[in-house]
């Protein structure tokens, strides 16, 4: 899983230096592996001080909790209710369709729900 979430953030930087240094085709293979590997040991670093320091502080321990109950408590709730209001039909839909598709029953869900299924193509969750 730690190796997954590296390779995440190594492709993240490639995407970040490709995008924003214009000047990439000036940079050595060798210079490349050097900005991949120091931002590599800054994650570690960072994480590794993380679980070894800051997570048994107090004082981080109350000031993370206390920003976490200013965002639920500031129209966090309210957002995700009016997000799921917006999209409640497509996530019945999907639910929908995931319980056919754990039956593999997925022609007897086209048959009866025929509008259903277009719309899920429509919005792209199913490909044809």
């Amino acid at each position: 899983m730690a190796r997954i979430k590296l390779s995440l953030y190594l492709n993240i930087i490639i995407i970040y230096i490709l995008y924003i240094d214009k000047n990439i085709m000036d940079l050595t293979s060798e210079q490349i592996d050097k900005i991949l590997t120091n931002y590599k040991n800054k994650r570690l670093r960072e994480n590794q001080y993380y679980h070894e320091v800051s997570k048994n502080n107090d004082d981080f321990k109350n000031k993370n909790r206390e920003r976490a109950r200013n965002h639920y408590n500031n129209g966090y709730k309210e957002l995700r209710k009016v997000k799921y209001d917006e999209n409640k039909e497509t996530y019945k839909l999907k639910s929908l369709f995931r319980y056919y598709k754990k039956q593999d029953k997925i022609e007897t869900f086209k048959e009866k729900h025929g509008e259903k299924y277009e719309k899920l193509v429509e919005i792209g969750f199913i490909k044809n």
